[in-house]
């Protein structure tokens, strides 16, 4: 019994000591404790002064009393893990600095500007970088953009909501003043050239610089130049730049904007290039027309193929109503604006010269007589040699064009005579580059029309632009010399005597 009662109790004492023990509060060294007022501050642990000497000095602070540990910029992003928040700053002065310079970028008014633009757009309308862009005084803004040229000051503020509430209207209204200012006028246009993607439903009007609605959308067709034939409503049709295709038919520059516009963007925009291509019938004449446009390196080519039945022996009054449009005095077929300084004429001339006399058979000579020539009766056709003033290809040098004068011999359905049905034609080719469609007043465009000065040798090379035309069907042209168009460099215009 007295075994059974110790054990017990020695059981019993065992079990109380252990929960006393699992249930006692343990000791912990980092324990955090408030100092209640009016009390004294306690002696730092030696655990606290070791973990604070391992940390790094970052800097040294000046007046700093012996003893003391290195200050930690726990605010500063390039602090450790392990020390970011291992105690307070000891040094008030850098604690105010790091402060200042967290989540701020330059002052008060800094921050309270990109707060007002973030409350006037929406997060989902707003890019990246216009916080960045906000924390910089509009007068910088401003600053920088006069020593832009107009253009790329407009574009500067159209390409965000936070520069255009910092640089204003100013750059806008620069576009306007002076009206009268030709400078400012294509300043306006380079400006206004790069909102066609967003305007499908509109052309952009040269003499206007305004857009404009189509009226016609995707319907345009090019028809004679008497013939009514408006793009869009604009209250200055007569200073629209136009292109001479041949006595009848022009080419509108907004036509080349159509295609241009198709071509770079979508159908919608514009026309396709092959709705431009065209046979044409001269109505005051016997001359046959054919247009036909190509691309080449964001340029536009034009090849116009020009050709009538050609009649050997004529005067110089039948060579002239042969090659004259009696309207305006200017040839029946393609010509560029400066057909008349140079040898495009002379050569059509001499081109005529080498064509031979009309066959007269005997039946013909007998209409007109009882006699007949054997010499003037011929069995079959001939073909014709030109000479080596007339064979080779022209170059202007003001302009890109090129001619081709050419004799051949085509079949003339409307004779019925199947004997004489078989005649010498003249064909005179134009192949000219028409530019890129950008601006009429500069360019390739403006100088095939005459408006301003061109070197076409110095901008082409030696590659003749025919042969680039005629590559792209496979087609290469007979091998041509080509000479330039006014080798003595005249330019008498109307006032020389040669063209005529």
């Amino acid at each position: 019994m007295s075994y059974q009662g110790d054990h017990s109790l020695q059981v019993k004492k065992n079990f109380t000591s252990r929960l006393a023990t699992a249930l006692r509060p343990k000791k912990r060294g980092n324990r955090l404790t408030k100092t209640p007022p009016g009390a004294s501050v306690q002696v730092e642990r030696k655990s606290d002064v070791s973990n604070r000497s391992t940390v790094t000095q970052n800097s040294v602070v000046p007046n700093r009393p012996p003893g003391l540990p290195a200050a930690v910029n726990f605010y500063n992003k390039s602090t450790p893990a392990s020390n970011a928040q291992t105690g307070e700053l000891w040094d008030e002065a850098e604690m105010l600095h790091s402060l200042l310079r967290r989540d701020s970028q330059d002052s008060l008014n800094s921050l309270n500007r990109v707060e007002r633009i973030r409350n006037q757009i929406p997060d989902s309308e707003r890019k990246p970088g216009e916080d960045m862009i906000a924390s910089l005084p509009a007068t910088l803004w401003q600053i920088i953009s006069s020593h832009m040229t107009p253009i790329d000051s407009a574009n500067l503020a159209l390409s965000s909501k936070t520069l255009l509430s910092l640089l204003g209207t100013s750059p806008f209204l620069a576009l306007n003043f002076p009206k009268n200012n030709a400078e400012t006028h294509w300043y306006k246009i380079g400006f206004l050239l790069g909102m066609d993607i967003f305007l499908p439903d509109h052309l952009l009007c040269y003499p206007c610089a305004t857009y404009h609605r189509r009226i016609q959308k995707g319907k345009e067709r090019l028809k004679a130049r008497n013939v009514l034939n408006l793009i869009y409503n604009c209250p200055n049709p007569k200073l629209q730049s136009r292109h001479r295709l041949t006595v009848e038919y022009e080419l509108p520059f907004t036509f080349v904007q159509l295609v241009f516009r198709a071509q770079q963007y979508r159908l919608e925009y514009g026309l396709q290039l092959e709705t431009l291509s065209r046979r044409l019938k001269s109505r005051e004449s016997e001359w046959f027309h054919q247009t036909r446009y190509f691309f080449h390196k964001g340029h536009l080519l034009l090849r116009v193929i020009s050709k009538s039945f050609a009649v050997g022996g004529l005067p110089p009054a039948g060579l002239r109503n042969f090659l004259y449009s009696r309207e305006d005095y200017t040839p029946y077929f393609s010509v560029c604006a400066h057909w008349r300084d140079g040898e495009l004429m002379n050569v059509c001339k001499c081109a005529l010269s080498h064509v031979p006399l009309p066959d007269f058979s005997a039946a013909h000579q007998l209409r007109n007589g009882q006699k007949t020539n054997r010499a003037l009766i011929k069995s079959r056709a001939e073909f014709v040699s030109l000479c080596s003033n007339c064979r080779p290809m022209r170059r202007c040098p003001d302009c890109p064009t090129e001619y081709l004068v050419e004799m051949k011999l085509e079949e003339d359905r409307s004779d019925s005579d199947p004997v004489q049905r078989f005649k010498q034609c003249m064909v005179v080719t134009r192949w000219s580059d028409l530019g890129d469609g950008r601006n009429p007043a500069e360019g390739e465009w403006a100088a095939c029309n005459g408006e301003i000065a061109y070197d076409s040798f110095a901008h082409m090379g030696r590659r003749a632009i025919a042969g680039v035309f005629e590559s792209q069907n496979g087609f290469t042209v007979p091998g041509q010399g080509i000479k330039s168009l006014n080798p003595k460099g005249e330019r008498r215009g109307e006032e020389g005597h040669n063209w005529y």
